[in-house]
């Protein structure tokens, strides 16, 4: 491999790295915080790659439909919240991977229903279309880089976010001692429908900024659920700062294994995984 096609293989382990952040982030904040075991996680992904490609259909702009869809999936994570998850949180986890199970057939049943099931395309936008060359045959696509900076942009806001801010303050507290917090006078309710709606909001817009590489196609968001939960086991459940580090493992380990050890690729990242738990089963950080 040389030096122009490392570059590349790189570039695509970081920006897949830093998509599966977006998604295991709201996973690890659900489960760790919340103690929600929420297997319905890649439906939201799948929620965004369609409303990316509904949205920006009507209105003719991605940035327009990526707009929208983070505000309607704040809204939906808010009462989806309210209406199911609320009644579960002292529930057994059984119960919780039984409701959210259900709610991957009730998703993909309403996806159907709305948008049909065959499989789109959603365009890149025309100033983010091109390519930045690297040798005189090899260039790298310039949305690419784009999906990079919109994650960690996200990635900087979610840490600012928990860790200079009264609201982070409260979220940590709540998750270090439920009871006490809310002795203190903290509505631990509002401060659980508003981490579940980050979560959902931050799976939903990876599903958004995916969808013109990845195309948008029925059952996708069960292909990148176990991704985001072995993001999780490896980070270590409640940390968030253990799921970015995580996932750029996986990416860097999926990605270039598909490259140099394709006949195995697919058994790297679990391997990795096993590795993790054998030298520190609590994952790389606690929370």
């Amino acid at each position: 491999m040389d030096l122009a096609n490392f570059l590349i293989q790189l570039l695509n382990s970081v920006q897949y790295g830093l998509l599966l952040f977006m998604l295991a982030a709201g996973l690890t904040l659900i489960f760790g915080i919340m103690g929600v075991v929420n297997l319905a996680h890649g439906s939201f992904y799948m929620l965004g790659a369609y409303l990316a490609w509904f949205l920006s259909s009507r209105s003719g702009s991605l940035t327009l439909a990526i707009a929208g869809g983070a505000v309607l999936a704040v809204l939906f994570g808010l009462l989806l919240e309210r209406l199911l998850f609320r009644h579960f949180y002292q529930r057994d986890h059984l119960d919780q991977v039984l409701l959210t199970f259900g709610l991957i057939y009730i998703f993909e049943e309403m996806r159907s229903m709305l948008w049909g099931d065959d499989v789109h395309g959603v365009s890149i936008p025309a100033a983010l279309s091109a390519s930045i060359p690297l040798t005189d045959n090899l260039s790298y696509p310039v949305y690419r880089l784009f999906m990079s900076g919109v994650c960690i942009a996200l990635a900087i806001g979610l840490y600012l976010l928990i860790s200079r801010t009264r609201l982070g303050m409260k979220i940590r507290a709540g998750a270090f001692n439920r009871d006490m917090t809310e002795a203190l006078g903290v509505n631990i309710k509002r401060i659980h429908a508003i981490v579940f709606a980050i979560g959902v909001a931050l799976a939903t817009v990876a599903g958004m900024i995916a969808s013109p590489i990845s195309s948008v196609y029925p059952n996708m968001g069960s292909q990148v659920l176990i991704m985001c939960f072995v993001v999780v086991v490896i980070g270590g459940i409640g940390s968030v700062r253990g799921a970015l580090i995580a996932a750029l493992l996986v990416g860097a380990v999926d990605t270039f294994g598909k490259v140099l050890l394709p006949a195995v690729s697919g058994m790297l990242v679990y391997m990795l995984m096993a590795a993790v738990l054998l030298w520190k089963p609590e994952g790389l950080f606690k929370q």
